[in-house]
């Protein structure tokens, strides 16, 4: 069976499939902190699959009436399962080292069971790590980690795709995984590619271009960040800031940047905290006080964006002008060697 090695979200994986859209290796130096296998679930799963209680189950959407998302706990084997309306399931066991992936295999792929894995997936098992995450793209500038949070559909993903245009190194999409050194954060390195809708592709390099889509079941494409005209960074930086992107305006002064209070800082940050329909209410405490803290030592501002997908390079002008003038944030030489080593 061929085994294969990844480095995402600060974490070394073993896989026994490879995964599109991430760096894959043939050996790894350390031992891996997550082992995935794709393809088949632990032999207790169906004997003792009696032995289990429901945690959660997401709303009916669409017009099929069936759950999107139901998440099982099997006490006894202390592991969670999280199942999707497609037919396609995960196994983690409760510190998350090992995940088991199974789909249907005559409507899905390897690539569709890759998306939920990069996501909500690997949110999921960074929960069960201790780690918090937010909703969020993250670039780096002058040797800082700077985040843009937002909702899905608010643009995050366009925001680091036009960065990267710009040729600015990009550390995250979707998923900014905070590393807690206590009075400072370092945002881990996640995998090289930026997952845009196609009309966040017509607007950024108009209507004859078209990129490679992630399953040949979806129409989500992705930007592949190893060409060699773009940027990835592959170590982990120290953040110093994050914009977190408001509703889109009309207004001629967009897009524009204004300073948030604290308090409100928080909730918005809490609201884009990755994977909290999976969280606890152990997590969740956990998630208040890192964020809380997080506070003092990042810059949080709020970014109205412009209506106009045209004006996209404005909004990445604006983030970053504003960084420039009111970030003094300097990574300290120690935390930078400490980067360096996880």
């Amino acid at each position: 069976m061929a085994i294969f090695y990844s480095s995402i979200y600060g974490l070394t994986i073993q896989l026994n499939q490879q995964v599109p859209g991430i760096f894959i290796e043939r050996s790894s130096d350390t031992l891996p902190d997550i082992q995935i296998t794709f393809g088949s679930m632990p032999s207790w799963l169906e004997e003792e699959g009696g032995s289990k209680e429901i945690l959660s189950v997401t709303p009916p959407e669409g017009q099929t009436g069936l759950p999107r998302l139901i998440r099982l706990n099997y006490p006894s084997r202390e592991s969670f399962e999280v199942r999707y309306a497609d037919g396609t399931r995960f196994l983690l066991n409760k510190d998350a080292s090992e995940i088991w992936a199974t789909w249907p295999s005559d409507t899905l792929t390897v690539e569709d069971t890759a998306t939920y894995l990069l996501g909500p997936i690997m949110g999921f098992a960074l929960l069960l790590r201790g780690c918090i995450s937010l909703h969020a793209s993250a670039l780096a500038i002058n040797g800082n980690a700077v985040a843009i949070v937002g909702p899905a559909g608010s643009g995050k993903s366009t925001t680091a795709a036009a960065l990267a245009e710009l040729g600015y190194s990009i550390l995250a999409e979707d998923v900014v995984t905070l590393q807690d050194l206590g009075d400072q954060f370092l945002v881990q390195p996640a995998y090289p590619c930026i997952r845009l809708w196609p009309e966040s592709v017509r607007a950024l390099y108009g209507e004859n271009v078209e990129l490679p889509k992630l399953t040949p079941t979806w129409e989500k494409c992705y930007l592949d960040l190893t060409q060699e005209q773009y940027q990835f960074q592959k170590r982990p930086l120290p953040l110093a800031a994050i914009y977190l992107l408001g509703e889109r305006s009309d207004d001629q002064f967009a897009p524009s940047i204004r300073e948030l209070e604290p308090n409100d800082a928080l909730l918005k940050l809490i609201a884009n905290t990755y994977a909290s329909r999976f969280m606890d209410r152990t997590m969740r405490g956990r998630a208040f006080e890192v964020l809380a803290r997080l506070l003092k030592s990042v810059a949080v501002r709020r970014v109205e964006p412009h209506s106009d997908p045209k004006r996209i390079h404005s909004l990445c002008h604006a983030i970053t002008s504003d960084f420039d003038k009111h970030t003094t944030f300097q990574p300290n030489p120690e935390l930078r060697d400490q980067a360096l080593h996880v």
